[in-house]
């Protein structure tokens, strides 16, 4: 049995769907919520409910489970994102608990540059809970994962809403030079699901991303092409980005949750080239041919 942790979100419903199509048996674990999850549709899944500091309820959650994918993030509620609890607190008790439980394999979806000394409360934020997952004696596999991309993603979609949201034109911080290396959300997928099928990344951290390296500025104008829209791009101080975004969030419920993202473009977030081949046999595919589903979005937020 394979459990999955986030496995309603973006990352995690891709995961499940490959899984269960390979013949895996999932279970789902969900928060206690007043919110209908987005269960993946037409997909055979187990459903475990357990809060996730509720060690009990994990523990039966994790009876029989062999394996634990853990996609639990926070950094998508923006200003409101609390990692403490969903990121720091959480990859402590789940690691515990599975290694008390001898879970045999648990991997952990990190980000490029995470790092207890950084200055970015989400790059700290993981680093902190990749230190208690390897501090927990459970055999775990880290993946490092450069921002990823697809349908209902938080990196094109969140900047589509952008988009929309401001008239005339998209704010970017500094110069826009900030360089990042997308990666599709099928070849994470596939990383994830070669490195179920053997154990030598086992007590590894691996860093992955795309096949290329493009600055947000260079992102922003394939985003925009693929909507068929022209917008002026402006480029401001990144401090003064960052209060506008926080005043935004702060006054519009429904402005996209541009936070996050205001951090992690602060610097370049990339890695080898090479590292899919290398690693995986693996050759991704380029951002530029996977963004179709854009072509509709003028629709979709109109």
């Amino acid at each position: 049995m394979i459990l999955v942790t986030g496995g309603t979100g973006f990352i995690g419903q891709v995961l499940v769907r490959q899984l269960v199509s390979l013949g895996y048996p999932v279970r789902l674990l969900l928060n206690p919520s007043m919110v209908s999850p987005h269960i993946p549709r037409g997909v055979p899944v187990d459903v475990a409910i357990a809060g996730i500091q509720d060690e009990r309820n994990l523990r039966a959650a994790m009876k029989g489970v062999r394996t634990i994918f853990h996609l639990i993030g926070t950094e998508w509620n923006g200003i409101n994102a609390d990692y403490l609890n969903t990121d720091i607190q959480s990859a402590d008790m789940f690691s515990k608990v599975a290694s008390q439980m001898k879970v045999e394999r648990f991997f952990y979806l990190s980000h490029i540059g995470a790092d207890k000394s950084s200055a970015y409360s989400v790059l700290k934020a993981k680093a902190m809970a990749e230190a208690a997952i390897r501090n927990s004696g459970v055999p775990f596999t880290i993946l490092r994962s450069a921002v990823v991309y697809g349908p209902g993603d938080h990196f094109t979609e969140s900047f589509a809403r952008y988009i929309h949201a401001i008239p005339g034109m998209i704010l970017l911080p500094g110069k826009g030079e900030s360089r990042i290396q997308p990666i599709w959300v099928e070849d994470l997928v596939t990383c994830l699901l070669l490195c179920l099928d053997t154990e030598k990344n086992v007590f590894q951290t691996l860093t992955i991303g795309g096949m290329e390296v493009l600055t947000i500025h260079q992102c922003i104008e394939l985003i925009l092409s693929k909507m068929g829209k022209k917008k002026r791009i402006v480029h401001i101080p990144p401090p003064g980005l960052r209060t506008i975004i926080v005043a935004l969030e702060q006054w519009f419920s429904n402005f996209p949750r541009m936070y996050f993202w205001m951090e992690y473009l602060a610097e370049d977030r990339i890695t080898a080239l090479d590292v899919l081949p290398r690693e995986f046999g693996l050759m991704p595919t380029r951002m530029s041919q996977n963004l179709s589903y854009l072509e509709n979005y003028n629709n979709k937020y109109r």
